[in-house]
Order: C-alpha cells, then structure tokens, then sequence
C-alpha cells in the first residue's frame, strides 16, 4: 500500500496544542498546524487551508459563527512515480449549528473553495466526510 500524506489544520476549540500556528487574518488565535515538510504534504496542506478558511468565513456570512473548525487532507503517491493519486479531505465543525447546518455549511464549501477546484482540472480532490 502506498504511503499516506497527512497534515491537518486546526482553528478555535479543535485547534492542536503544542503544534506550529499560522496567523489568519479571518480566524482569531491562527489555525495550528501539523505538517511534514515534503511537496505532497505541502500540496495537501494548501488544500486544507483553502478549505478551512472558506468554511470559517462561510460560517460567518450566515451569521452562524464556529467555535473551532478541522480538516485533515492527505493522499498519496504512486508507487515507483510522483503522480499524485489525489487529495481526500474531510471537515470536523465545533458549533452550535444543528447537524443538518453543518453538513449543508460543509458541503456548499466543496465546489467554491479556491484552491480544490482549480485543482479539480488535473488530479481528483474529493471530500471524503466530517465529523
């Protein structure tokens, strides 16, 4: 089996202690970050910052503001290769939206977040759930 490439972010009451922050301007405190530094760990982690922030200011544009959001992003190598074999990444909420809020907030995110859909053209990024 291929090796998995797993970073998350992390922001509010999910945010990771002890690990790096990254300042935001969108998201009080930063968003942590826990990340190896190779080119598909940095690949996966654009994608999750693009989503975390979409969801973040999603949230807020329906007045309905987050007390902590997640995304892990990973995927994999080919073997023997460097093509990407995709980016799956799922979205955890902290809110006191009701269960069928957030997955409508988690879902609008899919096809507007930047970063996914660009890359949509070349390698398959796809959600694979949240918590």
């Amino acid at each position: 089996m291929a090796e998995r490439y797993v970073v998350v972010m992390a922001a509010g009451s999910l945010r990771e202690p002890g690990g790096s922050v990254v300042p935001d301007e969108l998201i009080p405190d930063g968003v942590s970050v826990r990340c190896e530094e190779t080119g598909t760990h940095v690949l996966h982690l654009a994608v999750a910052s693009t989503v975390i922030t979409r969801v973040w200011r999603d949230a807020l544009d329906r007045g309905r503001p987050l007390n902590g959001a997640m995304v892990r992003a990973e995927g994999a190598v080919e073997q023997g290769g460097d093509e990407s074999v995709g980016v799956e990444y799922s979205v955890a909420v902290d809110s006191a939206m009701l269960p069928e809020e957030v997955d409508a907030l988690v879902a609008a995110v899919d096809p507007v977040a930047d970063l996914p859909e660009s890359l949509h053209a070349g390698i398959e990024v796809r959600r694979v759930g949240h918590a």
